[in-house]
């Protein structure tokens, strides 16, 4: 019997710099016939590297899906502030630091490492209002959106190079989700009283979503191809729960099942290998938080 979720799972995107993450989306919709397409974390048009993107059901999954921690390398520039943060944006000021020691910028980024508090961009995809806030300022609006809780977990100098009155740096960053890269290059410049941005960002992973499974544009146009089905996309986030066939057929119709001492949530699987759904423990149920096979397909 064909499986109906065959076309249905996450494509991990190599994306290219100049496009938009809605862009990708709009050529993956093109590339496997399909207006269910969404992202899950969207990534400057500036920036490179891993995008998930869900497909058919996968659409489902990318709200359930578990990416606390992302990984970034990207090149630091000292010596201007951009109105963006970045290297598309127009020069606000800036000092020489031709005088910047490497020790200095280490200190500086020490203390931007650990649970620290977080301006985002002006021009980021946040909400203010119900409204993105880099629509706001492109609307001519000044806007300053607060500080907010961050965890950096590691923050490694990898290089310097020094370009005339600038000093550019290389950087790996292991951060939560919710961190912006652009806004430590900010606040180092900021600290060491140069000004800073960001002029080359790369995510090298999203939770568990790494390069190594990502395939370029060029590579889907030529053979749309899922990079984990349905069923590897649950039992890659989540630890996994075996259940009988019985038990399936019932999560597959919403239904609960007698609470097992569970921790967190799960993926419950069928003897076959099938993900059937993500479950959890609510007070004396084990109850379901997403169906991914649910019996009505």
């Amino acid at each position: 019997m064909t499986d109906p979720l065959a076309g249905s799972g996450l494509v991990v995107v190599d994306k290219p710099a100049g496009m938009t993450s809605h862009d990708v989306v709009s050529r993956l919709r093109r590339y496997f016939s399909t207006r269910r397409v969404g992202h899950a974390g969207t990534l400057d048009p500036m920036a490179t590297g891993v995008l998930v993107v869900g497909i058919e059901r996968g659409t489902k999954f990318l709200a359930h899906m578990v990416a606390a921690t992302k990984s970034y390398d990207g090149t630091i520039r000292l010596g201007a502030s951009t109105t963006t943060d970045d290297a598309e944006g127009e020069v606000t000021g800036g000092a020489d630091a031709a005088s910047i020691s490497e020790e200095q910028v280490l200190a500086g980024i020490a203390a931007l490492t650990g649970e620290i508090m977080q301006r985002p961009a002006s021009v980021s995809a946040i909400k203010i209002g119900g409204k993105r806030a880099h629509e706001r300022v492109r609307d001519g609006e000044d806007i300053e959106i607060p500080a907010r809780p961050v965890t950096v977990t590691r923050f490694d100098a990898l290089a310097f190079r020094r370009e005339g009155a600038f000093l550019d740096i290389d950087v790996s960053v292991d951060c939560s989700s919710g961190t912006y890269i652009r806004s430590l290059a900010r606040d180092l410049g900021e600290a060491l009283g140069v000004g800073g941005h960001l002029t080359a960002l790369r995510r090298t992973a999203v939770g568990s979503f790494l390069l190594s499974d990502a395939q370029t544009l060029a590579q889907l146009e030529e053979q749309p191809q899922l990079s984990l089905s349905l069923d590897e996309a649950l039992t890659r986030n989540f630890p996994v729960l075996a259940v009988t066939d019985e038990e399936a057929a019932a999560l597959a119709m919403g239904k609960w099942l007698e609470p097992r001492g569970l921790a967190g949530v799960h993926a419950a699987v069928a003897p076959d290998g099938r993900a059937i759904a993500l479950i959890k423990e609510k007070g004396q149920r084990l109850a379901t938080v997403f169906v991914a096979r649910p019996s009505t397909l």
